[in-house]
């Protein structure tokens, strides 16, 4: 242990552990797998492939083929197995780090390990957006700032003129503001002209939700191309593997797939959300994600109550402001029900 740098000892690890269940709701993936024909397609062109190559580069094919779809600058894309390693990579090249709290775990994990300074400012009661202070937080020396929008974990969505304000003043101030959009095809934001106007702004993206890919872990930033340069030469050469790729030029040929599923979850979104208002001890907030952040009030009691009836959900409680809650993913519609019958039956509804 000795030979490691002394931040890194006794840093805890990731905070996910593998549950198997029969109605898995906990980590807000698409409940379906990509569609038969596409599958098919893209193992076509996965076996077509020579294994025994490296991959591209920095997955040329993949970006030129985003900055088409997006309208982007080719050199302003960059590509990662993953978008939590364009975040480490974000980290590692910064001066610090500010985030909100609560917030994706991972902004504050970066930081751990990369030893740069991190602050967090609280978001309001009913999960606004700390404008004023988070303003004063970046009073002081250039850092990035990591705004998920919509939020995670709380599902909110902020308002478009504090998000505004915010750039503005990265803009002023020489911080970047890293708008993350992970959940953006279910709120309908977009915020690329932000981004394309103001160099200050890059947008963090992922093909793990409404396109349903998280196994195949793909994730991609959108940035000015001086940002993208200073990233991409901290992800790893051929880091984006052939068989990525292949999966990921078959589908952006058939974008629409993803916005149906998107679509289509939003409705069952708003189902469970109507369906929890009517639940005698649960409090369930407006969301814009795939996935509902529940209040209850004892968070492990109806985590072990749902586990038990063969639903797995994901307990919120450690985090700040989120005592007693809970997330749920949106599954699919047997998934749902399976869940809303064992929300309703759990032994603490009769008895709260």
């Amino acid at each position: 242990m000795n030979a490691f740098k002394p931040h890194l000892r006794g840093l805890p690890s990731y905070p996910y552990k593998k549950v198997e269940a029969r109605v898995k709701l906990d980590q807000n993936e698409s409940p379906l797998d990509l569609p038969a024909a596409l599958k098919q397609r893209a193992l076509e062109r996965l076996a077509a492939l020579p294994w025994n190559r490296y991959p591209e580069l920095h997955a040329e094919d993949v970006r030129a083929r985003l900055a088409e779809a997006l309208g982007w600058p080719f050199e302003g894309v960059v590509m990662s197995p993953g978008s939590n390693l364009l975040i480490q990579s974000l980290v590692q090249a910064t001066n610090c780090v500010l985030d909100t709290a609560p917030s994706f775990p991972h902004y504050a994990f970066s930081a751990k390990i990369n030893a740069a300074p991190y602050h967090a400012v609280r978001l309001g009661r009913r999960f606004e957006l700390p404008l004023e202070e988070l303003l004063g937080a970046m009073e002081g020396e250039p850092g990035v700032l990591f705004l998920p929008v919509p939020h995670a974990p709380t599902g909110a969505l902020f308002a478009p003129a504090d998000v505004e304000a915010l750039a503005r003043h990265a803009a002023q101030s020489g911080w970047l503001l890293v708008i993350d959009e992970a959940y953006h095809q279910f709120s309908g934001t977009d915020y690329r002209a932000l981004a394309r106007s103001n160099p200050h702004v890059a947008l963090l993206r992922t093909f793990s939700k409404a396109w349903g890919l998280g196994g195949i872990r793909a994730g991609y930033l959108l940035a000015s191309p001086e940002v993208a340069a200073v990233v991409q030469n901290l992800v790893p050469p051929f880091g984006l593997p052939a068989h990525t790729a292949a999966i990921l030029l078959a589908v952006l040929e058939q974008p629409g797939y993803a916005t149906e599923r998107a679509q289509a979850t939003v409705l069952e979104r708003q189902r469970l959300y109507h369906a929890l208002l009517e639940h005698p001890t649960w409090s369930v907030y407006p969301s814009h994600t795939n996935f509902l952040l529940v209040r209850t009030p004892d968070a492990a009691a109806a985590f072990a109550g749902l586990a038990e009836r063969g639903v797995l959900v994901r307990r919120q409680d450690h985090y700040a402001g989120l005592e007693g809650c809970l997330r749920v993913s949106v599954g699919t519609p047997a998934e749902n029900d399976a869940f809303l019958g064992a929300a309703f039956a759990l032994d603490e509804v009769g008895h709260a």
